[in-house]
């Protein structure tokens, strides 16, 4: 997958400086500095949608975790996703690393992750759709409704093979085998995977139907909610749209960065995204680049506060154990020098 990484740099680049250059740079950031220190709200703005969405994962978690500690998780795994170059699954590995310290069982905690992973393609199917048809609705294009469900029905198969190909099972177990006999059955990644098992955790999240509509409705709740970015920002640049409006930017906004996965961060493709949309909806040039330097000014601040914790709680951990290895070390020499000091003294005949 490197290869996409090299490929999507020149491109994402490419797109952001035709951006720049096809606008007002200088306006459009005249615009954020009038705005003021009032844009900073977007920073913990942000944690509600992703509030919703820890709880959507809580719920398939079974509740075996706090809400506050999946909540932070949540914040790593996106900034993981957004900032790295993991082309968007390295969020999803660290998550399951991170749940770890909570729940032990790390199948199943895997388990739970990749069905959240299916039920987010559920609902970005689903809010892709709110939002076109959203644009539709304010374009007031009756003879655009053939294409767009044609749109829709295209990408429909994704999200479906993917829930298909998980309840039919075995796919893990399968993978394990096959690399099995490419790596060799002692490699030391193999002796942590056990596919059978992380199949029939799968098998068992998915057969609970209720569990994965309240988990999808928490998604896409969080996803919803998540265009208030856009309303307050439009707001405080003094170009406030509806809140239909705000909703379809967010929408097609994430659409189109999920379909360009492999450009690093969304670099160019979002910005494009936010000005070509927020212009449908009545946003000058100028307040629509405005809008798309905040969103990514936010996402670097929130995501560069959530990296530095991840390190924070890494390194206290790593403190803590060695400190607790050096206690263990200590406590046989510690018994010993006591059982010398206090040898009975025996008595000569």
């Amino acid at each position: 997958m490197k290869w996409l990484r090299f490929v999507g740099w020149p491109v994402g680049i490419a797109i952001l400086i035709a951006l720049t250059l096809h606008l007002r740079v200088g306006d459009a950031l005249q615009m954020i500095r009038h705005a003021g220190w009032a844009l900073l709200l977007l920073v913990p703005l942000h944690l509600l949608p992703l509030l919703l969405d820890a709880q959507a994962w809580r719920l398939l978690l079974d509740r075996r975790a706090s809400l506050g500690f999946l909540l932070w998780v949540a914040t790593v795994r996106e900034a993981v996703n957004r900032l790295l170059p993991v082309v968007g699954i390295g969020g999803e590995v660290i998550g399951i690393r991170l749940a770890q310290w909570r729940v032990a069982d790390g199948s199943f905690v895997s388990a739970t992750v990749i069905v959240e992973v299916i039920v987010t393609l559920a609902v970005q199917y689903a809010f892709s759709a709110i939002g076109i048809v959203l644009i539709v609705a304010s374009a007031q294009s009756s003879g655009a409704w053939h294409a767009i469900t044609l749109g829709l029905v295209l990408s429909l198969p994704l999200p479906a093979a993917a829930i298909v190909f998980l309840r039919r099972g075995g796919i893990f177990h399968a993978i394990e085998r096959w690399a099995g006999r490419l790596f060799g059955e002692s490699h030391p990644l193999l002796q942590r995977i056990d596919g059978k098992r992380l199949d029939a955790d799968i098998d068992a999240l998915m057969v609970r139907s209720g569990l994965l509509l309240r988990a999808f409705l928490w998604q896409l709740s969080g996803y919803v909610l998540g265009a208030l970015e856009a309303y307050v920002a439009l707001a405080l640049l003094g170009h406030p749209v509806s809140i239909g409006g705000a909703i379809a930017i967010e929408a097609i906004t994430q659409a189109v960065r999920h379909a360009a996965f492999f450009v690093p961060s969304g670099l160019g493709v979002q910005e494009a995204s936010v000005v070509l949309l927020a212009q449908m909806f009545g946003v000058s040039h100028d307040a629509a680049l405005s809008l798309a330097f905040i969103k990514r000014i936010r996402e670097v601040i929130f995501g560069c506060l959530a990296l530095i914790s991840w390190q924070g709680a890494e390194m206290l951990r790593r403190v803590a154990a060695e400190r607790q290895g050096q206690l263990s070390d200590a406590a046989p020499v510690a018994i010993a020098r006591v059982e010398k000091t206090h040898k009975p003294v025996t008595s000569e005949s």
